[in-house]
């Protein structure tokens, strides 16, 4: 069977017609050229040039063959430029989980600086929550989580990727003076609270906050979803407070109003695992502290 170098020797005398300027083209000397065409016509069984002091031709075969030599050495080049690319982290597959509140900010923006970046990486999204995240991360379900912290596990690194304030929700059938603007007016107000199980991040921080301002609100749902909190909120049954990145909902019957003196105390970060080995994630991280970073 002949060599990829012989097939490479052929396309480039007879694009040429010229051993000379094929040579050069190959930064090779005229020798070595020439026995690689003897060796693969030898091997073929055909001749493949008509030679003569003033001239080099293609025969019907060479003519016949020179599309397929084409052929097989584009296929390995690109075999090659794939596995480079592939070993670079400019292709390839990141599988991605995020929480559904991330994917109303952060998220959409990480992806696109990604892709401007690297077109040829694809991502694979999971919506769950952090504790699922962590888990999947864990047993290699996913290369990377956007997820609330704390993130506490030897095996992960993490990295805060955003910080926000919480926004006040009221339904707008409310005046505008009677609307809550501090955390004491939450006070025995009807509030749809985050589940603790299932949004326990939220849940535990709203709890600080409220026990801080003394305030203890009518908790009348549970729940674990910005946009089903929105939705009871809309419909009357209490006020909520979400992050900020929520006002792109645009939710019927909700009015969204700043808080007084609010802090960005609501954290995403990401995270993925120590001994990671996919490129791609790995040429992925840099530019995710660079654009933390542009913040």
């Amino acid at each position: 069977m002949f060599e990829l170098i012989q097939l490479r020797c052929f396309v480039a005398v007879a694009e040429e017609l010229h051993f000379g300027r094929a040579s050069q083209r190959l930064n090779m000397t005229q020798p070595p050229l020439s026995r690689h065409i003897q060796v693969l016509e030898r091997i073929m069984k055909v001749e493949l040039f008509h030679r003569s002091s003033r001239s080099v031709k293609l025969t019907a075969a060479g003519m016949a063959f020179l599309p397929e030599a084409r052929r097989v050495v584009h296929l390995a080049d690109s075999a090659i430029a794939t596995a480079r690319a592939a070993a670079e982290g400019k292709q390839g597959l990141v599988s991605l989980g995020f929480t559904a509140a991330s994917g109303y900010s952060f998220l959409p923006r990480f992806i696109a600086n990604a892709q401007q970046a690297a077109p040829d990486v694809r991502f694979v999204l999971k919506e769950m929550v952090s504790g699922e995240q962590l888990d999947s991360l864990l047993a290699g379900r996913i290369d990377l989580g956007f997820l609330r912290p704390p993130v506490r596990h030897p095996d992960l690194e993490s990295l805060p990727v955003l910080r926000e304030r919480f926004i006040v929700c009221s339904p707008a059938s409310v005046p505008e003076g009677d609307r809550p603007r501090r955390l004491a007016d939450f006070d025995n107000l009807p509030f749809i609270m985050y589940a603790p199980d299932k949004a326990r991040y939220f849940h535990d921080l709203l709890v600080g906050l409220f026990t801080g301002a003394r305030a203890e609100p009518r908790h009348v749902q549970y729940l674990a979803q910005i946009h089903t909190i929105l939705m009871l909120v809309g419909a009357g049954h209490g006020y909520a407070l979400v992050p900020e990145s929520s006002r792109r909902l645009h939710p019927d019957g909700v009015v969204f109003s700043e808080m007084e003196e609010a802090e960005p105390v609501v954290e995403l970060h990401a995270a993925w695992t120590r001994d990671a080995d996919n490129p791609a994630l790995l040429a992925l991280v840099p530019r995710l502290e660079a654009l933390c970073a542009a913040d």
